[in-house]
């Protein structure tokens, strides 16, 4: 059933183009080869899709913190979602996308009066053709054969096509992925190494993601189709991939930062960079502007910014230094572990256990770039990366790719909570070569069930009936497994159901504000209907959950 292009459509795309992005980040990284073959291509949309979808859901939170029971406003949802990804772009691509939603945006939010549902089709239609001008103008040396192309094609789809807004979403989908497939004959650099433009497949898999979205699915429930498409995807690319564009020398270094300036400013920064390098990508509005270029001159790319306006959120990355940290020795220790782990007490105990601790914000997750940022301080060759909750897989997995195109060996163990996280830090051993270390940890997480306790905010269907608000939930293994209506005798009922299938050892994760007497009860619960059983108790300090339930 086709879905009304409202505010939960908008959240549904960002979803389910995080979801794409996520199965395709490797297969696009891989093919990447212009402008620079640096092989971050889909990491860096990945990044910028995340950053976008992380606006729009913090807007479906404040929203409902007033008016619970509708979402916020359909103006409000787009204009996040440009909002979020202009400011957390990343790449040429990465820019380049943010300036096609920021174009979908002008168009989508011109009249606030208009509800959703009003000639949908036509607003995507003049929505993407705006989308295209606007990646254009932003593009200070446009080339075809890239994502440009793909997203002029799916424009052009987009405009000839009948029916309603899921029918238009589907012809520029099929049309960007007819223009993607003939690029290689249009851009040289990627013929000769047998590819696809990268910029574009990412693309391609964000216009998937809104069809599916328009089409009523959720990240949630992938579909078949979306699996068959990604694995078409990938007869795009032959197998011999060549390492580098074989082009001539590239300039030496890439330039991104946010910029505060007005218009004028912005004109005058535009012809200063394109006479400094290459790549020019200048996009945004309003005074705020996201600027990336490559240049020689790192410095003078910056000093230009700084004359503009007010430069933020300055990224330099080297391209080279990938491939020299492969070929020379740094001051690093040989191996360290980064954990994602809620609540100041839980980061207190891994820190102890020698982790380099990712805390997230109160009702928010971390970033890809912050795991980076915690990889990069561990300042080690050999990292073990902990997420400690299933939603971050994907979001861990491209961090742990852009460590390794920073020369860090990661490994990524697929905890989905802390007490799993626990469990594997017990049995880290340094000394061990990092393949029986990563296999120890992975099997001691993969050995221990988890559980949370959590309150209902809602009146809502579960697995195991339906809750009211202010109903006590406990969830195995992710699933809503048993309500209740108080917290210690819920779990009591929780610790049964899990210890039923055996057991040696049961972890609490007390959250903040739950009195010690609760782990006291659980403690002679366990000791009374399973002797063999040992307990440990942790005082985690989490908003996230008043309790954290581990059975080994």
């Amino acid at each position: 059933m086709s879905h009304t292009l409202d505010a939960d459509a908008v959240r549904a795309w960002c979803a389910l183009a995080l979801d794409a992005l996520g199965r395709a980040r490797e297969e696009i990284d891989a093919i990447n080869v212009y402008p620079v073959a640096d092989g971050d291509t889909g990491t860096n949309l990945y990044l910028t899709v995340e950053s976008a979808a992380r606006a729009v859901d913090d807007v479906f939170h404040g929203h409902a913190t007033t008016a619970p029971v509708s979402p916020p406003a359909f103006p409000d949802t787009v204009r996040a979602m440009a909002h979020g990804a202009l400011i957390g772009a990343r790449g040429n691509s990465g820019t380049i996308l943010a300036q096609l939603l920021r174009g979908m945006a002008e168009i989508l939010t011109a009249d606030p009066g208009t509800s959703p549902g009003t000639d949908d089709a036509e607003r995507l239609r003049r929505a993407l053709r705006r989308a295209v001008e606007s990646a254009y103008e932003g593009v200070a040396r446009p080339v075809e054969g890239t994502v440009l192309t793909v997203a002029a094609a799916a424009a052009d789809g987009a405009a000839n096509a009948p029916g309603d807004a899921a029918a238009v979403a589907r012809a520029a989908y099929e049309s960007a992925r007819t223009a993607l497939a003939a690029t290689p004959a249009q851009l040289e650099v990627l013929g000769r190494a047998g590819v696809v433009d990268a910029g574009g497949l990412g693309l391609v898999e964000v216009l998937g993601a809104l069809t599916r979205a328009l089409a009523g699915e959720t990240a949630q429930q992938p579909s078949h189709d979306a699996a068959a498409e990604t694995q078409a995807t990938r007869a795009w690319r032959t197998e011999s991939c060549p390492a580098d564009s074989g082009g001539g020398a590239e300039p030496s270094y890439e330039v991104i930062y946010l910029l505060e300036a007005d218009d004028t400013a912005v004109a005058r920064l535009r012809t200063r960079l394109d006479a400094l390098g290459e790549s020019l990508v200048v996009v945004g509005g309003d005074g705020l502007w996201n600027v990336h270029v490559h240049v020689d001159d790192a410095g003078a790319a910056v000093e230009a910014g700084v004359e503009a306006g007010r430069p933020y959120r300055i990224r330099i990355t080297h391209f080279g230094a990938a491939q020299e940290e492969r070929t020379r020795t740094r001051e690093r220790s040989q191996r360290a572990v980064v954990a994602v782990v809620p609540g100041e007490g839980l980061a207190g105990l891994c820190t102890e256990a020698g982790a380099t601790v990712v805390a997230p914000r109160p009702g928010q997750q971390p970033t890809g770039e912050e795991l980076v940022e915690a990889i990069r301080r561990a300042h080690a060759r050999e990292v073990v990366l902990l997420p400690n909750d299933a939603e971050l897989r994907q979001t861990a997995a491209a961090a742990a790719e852009q460590a390794r195109a920073e020369g860090v060996r990661v490994a990524l163990i697929p905890t989905r909570s802390a007490v799993q996280g626990i469990a594997a830090l017990a049995v880290h051993e340094p000394g061990r070569r990092f393949d029986e270390d990563v296999v120890a940890m992975t099997a001691a997480a993969g050995a221990t069930r988890y559980a949370e306790l959590a309150v209902a905010e809602r009146q809502s269907w579960t697995m195991a009936g339906v809750c009211q608000a202010g109903d006590v939930l406990g969830l195995i293994d992710g699933d809503v497994a048993v309500i209740g209506a108080e917290l210690a005798a819920t779990a009591e009922t929780v610790l049964d159901r899990m210890l039923a299938a055996g057991g040696e050892m049961v972890t609490l994760v007390l959250g903040a504000g739950v009195p010690d007497a609760v782990a006291d009860r659980l403690e002679r619960h366990v000791r009374g209907g399973h002797l063999a059983v040992d307990t440990v108790v942790y005082r985690g300090g989490q908003q996230s959950a008043p309790l954290i339930v581990g059975v080994e």
